[in-house]
């Protein structure tokens, strides 16, 4: 684990010149860029979006618990929900073949009230929803688009002033989304701690002969998680985490001897497998911001975090920092506020510092377990999904407890609302206001 700074700001701009005044400026237009103007903007708050637009991208997403909701209080949901595809069972199939072995378990999203955990989407889509609700809400004159890039900052007491090509932004607050070696970190003085995994993870998607029935299926191997996650029809999107060498090995594989590797490696769950999109291997590392706002800038997504992609927890943790700084600056404005005051700042690192934190460690130690051969570490891991799968009253309060405030004791999240299923299922009705935590790796 290592403490380290960020790459050298770049100078900053005149903050004398004349440009636009906005009470906040987002510089990044990524998924966690685009969520957080939307939202600040849709709390009637000054806002620009600094950024040049995400290229192609064939990933896909799993929006877990409420961020359905940050991204319907945006007025991006309706857009998206006819091609979100719900996950309404979470299964975890222990694949190690070591001495003690868990049992299988399945949680299911009815055994709450839910009609799902959550939606999987392409990035594509999610990024052209988002774009469009952009553009609606630049037409409507609620946000200032400027899509180029930011050439730097200057930080004064009062304010920040963001250079652009297209001329100056002066803000109160910059809300920095712009990736893990973000240059408004560097330029606000914000270190981070970071550490790396002997892992990467192969991702592609495929096509399959059986019915994935709206479950998300992982296999806890000795290499790290290998999840099937639903798409539209017979589809589903596939993260492989193994050794960096084997990763890459998988990308080099013709397209039939892959297909054939990976039925194998899902023991033939979901029948015959093709793959039909690109493939990747993603080398595996964590790192988290010493503080998440400082000196009138704000973190938000990896410029804040980047943790492994297992339990679903990317992008789903960078739409809470959103909901989080929202509600903050929102709350100042209605009392005459600054958005960048100190009390602001602070207000916003106390409160993802124990979520992002948390995440951070859990994830971690989930991946270590899976990874130790230590017998105590796996009767501990076999003894949790054992309780899990066998005491029911346990296994509820264990997915209340992941899904976080807003699923109580006494009952489920609301259900409403529709993404709809393909192969002629039901309509899935949206689940109301969970916080994200729960997923494929609960343990």
């Amino acid at each position: 684990m290592a403490a380290q700074g960020d790459d050298k700001a770049v100078p900053g701009p005149d903050a004398s010149a004349p440009g636009h005044r906005v009470a906040v400026a987002v510089v990044g237009a990524g998924p966690a860029g685009m969520a957080a103007a939307l939202a600040l903007c849709g709390r009637g708050i000054a806002t620009a979006l600094i950024g040049p637009p995400p290229g192609p991208d064939a990933r896909t997403t799993a929006l877990l618990g409420a961020s359905a909701d940050v991204l319907a209080d945006a007025g991006v949901w309706p857009r998206l929900e006819g091609r979100a595809i719900p996950l309404e069972v979470m299964r975890i199939i222990d694949d190690t073949g070591r001495l003690v072995r868990a049992p299988e378990v399945a949680f299911s999203a009815a055994e709450l009230g839910l009609a799902a955990f959550g939606w999987n989407v392409t990035n594509d889509d999610l990024n052209a929803a988002m774009a469009e609700t952009v553009a609606a809400a630049v037409a409507a004159g609620r946000l200032v688009r400027l899509p180029v890039l930011a050439t730097g900052f200057a930080i004064g007491d009062d304010g920040v002033t963001v250079g652009t090509a297209a001329g100056p932004v002066h803000a109160g607050l910059v809300v920095a989304a712009d990736g893990a070696r973000s240059p408004a970190r560097a330029a606000a003085g914000i270190e981070t701690v970071s550490w790396s995994y002997s892992q990467a993870a192969f991702v592609t998607t495929l096509s399959h002969r059986l019915p994935h029935g709206f479950a998300s299926t992982e296999f806890h191997t000795p290499a790290g998680p290998f999840t099937l996650v639903p798409l539209a029809g017979n589809r589903s999107s596939l993260v492989w985490v193994e050794r960096p060498e084997r990763a890459r090995a998988l990308t080099e594989l013709a397209p039939g001897v892959l297909s054939r590797e990976i039925e194998r490696q899902a023991h033939s769950l979901l029948g015959e497998m093709s793959v039909d999109g690109p493939c990747a291997a993603i080398p595996l590392g964590t790192h988290v911001a010493r503080h998440f706002a400082a000196r009138r800038v704000a973190l938000v997504g990896e410029a804040g975090h980047r943790i492994p992609p297992i339990g679903a927890q990317g992008l789903n943790l960078s739409l809470r920092d959103v909901a989080n700084l929202t509600d903050i600056v929102a709350a100042a404005a209605r009392n005459g506020g600054d958005a960048g005051a100190p009390a602001v700042l602070e207000a916003y690192d106390r409160a993802r510092r124990a979520d992002v934190a948390g995440r951070a460690v859990g994830i971690d130690l989930l991946n270590r377990s899976l990874l130790s051969g230590f017998l105590p570490f796996q009767l501990g891991r076999s003894l949790g999904l054992y309780v899990a799968s066998e005491v029911p009253p346990l296994r509820r309060l264990l997915m209340r407890g992941g899904l976080g405030p807003g699923v109580g004791p006494g009952g489920g999240a609301r259900m409403g609302g529709g993404a709809g299923k393909s192969a002629g299922g039901a309509k899935a009705g949206r689940a109301r206001r969970p916080l994200v935590a729960f997923g494929p790796c609960l343990w």
